[in-house]
């Protein structure tokens, strides 16, 4: 169930400038609906985590989190942002990005999905583009074999075209 308001943001806008207020508006309204409808609690620690990876589309670290947290007026424990991440990523709201050790805010946060993400290793924006678990070649091969895909992760580093043409 995606809420009636989100504007889910393109892989092609991330590297591009948009209006990210309204991004960023979309996805925490999103955010709340969909904790609402499958009753769980966006406490303000889980929420300013949600707000912090919002900013941009670039990824944290866990202690870039925290340090945000404590400027923010929050413990400065690191089980807190942990605990905060953890329920995000667990309910698809945030990603993890394996690569750099950090996380994202999901830009389509609905059940079902597999994205992969496109890095810039300049710049460390992160686009997200959605797939499927099963898709391609890898879910051919896998069913081939009788093997049930639970998660992928694709991560795709690379240059944006503004850090091409710098």
């Amino acid at each position: 169930m995606m809420p009636k308001n989100f504007l889910p943001i393109t892989s092609t806008q991330v590297f591009v400038k948009h209006d990210h207020r309204a991004c960023a508006r979309s996805a925490m309204e999103a955010a709340h609906e969909l904790c609402a409808a499958r009753g769980l609690r966006l406490t303000p620690v889980r929420e300013k985590v949600l707000a912090l990876l919002l900013e941009s589309h670039q990824a944290l670290g866990a202690y870039a989190v925290l340090e945000r947290l404590a400027q923010a007026g929050f413990r400065s424990q690191p089980p807190v942002a942990y605990r905060a991440l953890d329920f995000l990523v667990e309910h698809g709201l945030v990603h993890r990005i394996e690569k750099l050790n950090a996380f994202v805010a999901c830009n389509q946060p609905q059940a079902g999905h597999a994205p992969a993400f496109m890095i810039c290793n300049n710049c460390h924006q992160v686009a997200e583009t959605p797939g499927k678990r099963a898709s391609g070649t890898l879910g051919k091969k896998a069913r081939a074999i009788g093997f049930h895909i639970q998660s992928t992760v694709v991560e795709a580093e690379g240059l944006c075209a503004a850090c091409q043409a710098a």
